[in-house]
């Protein structure tokens, strides 16, 4: 049933997060998948309007933490746009048949498959939705 959403490259990319936090943040946040229990928690500092430094807590499924992963390799030098942009590209993608986020984020097109999967949705959405408001949480502290 599920050999074809955790193929390799999913299982590779889940293997490489290590749970780590920023000592004093410009934001942060956590969110959570009511649905299975995954969680996610990321520290940002931002600098210039871009993230110069991240940090991620993540408890979730393998389809979760590839996500999380992807956000992890590319958010640096990332704007809040650009984040949003990815998030609502992710959405669309696993929720309205979408084409895949583009740009510095395209490695989330290996998601494509969770689209047939609805209750594994929110998992995969995690890391973005809350890179999104630790952003936004880190233009809240700073204004």
């Amino acid at each position: 049933m599920f050999t074809d959403l955790y193929n390799t490259d999913i299982l590779t990319l889940s293997a490489t997060l290590e749970n780590a936090s920023l000592s004093s943040p410009d934001g942060s946040a956590r969110k959570v998948s009511k649905l299975c229990g995954s969680w996610l928690e990321i520290d940002l500092d931002v600098e210039d309007g871009v993230v110069s430094d991240c940090a991620l807590r993540v408890q979730a499924c393998a389809l979760g933490q590839a996500s999380a992963a992807i956000l992890k390799e590319a958010i640096i030098g990332a704007s809040l746009e650009e984040l949003t942009i990815a998030r609502d590209g992710l959405r669309a993608m696993l929720k309205t048949d979408g084409a895949p986020p583009a740009g510095r984020f395209a490695k989330l097109a290996i998601l494509q498959g969770v689209a047939k999967y609805p209750a594994r949705h929110t998992s995969t959405l995690l890391a973005f939705e809350a890179a999104v408001a630790a952003f936004e949480d880190a233009v809240e502290r700073a204004a």
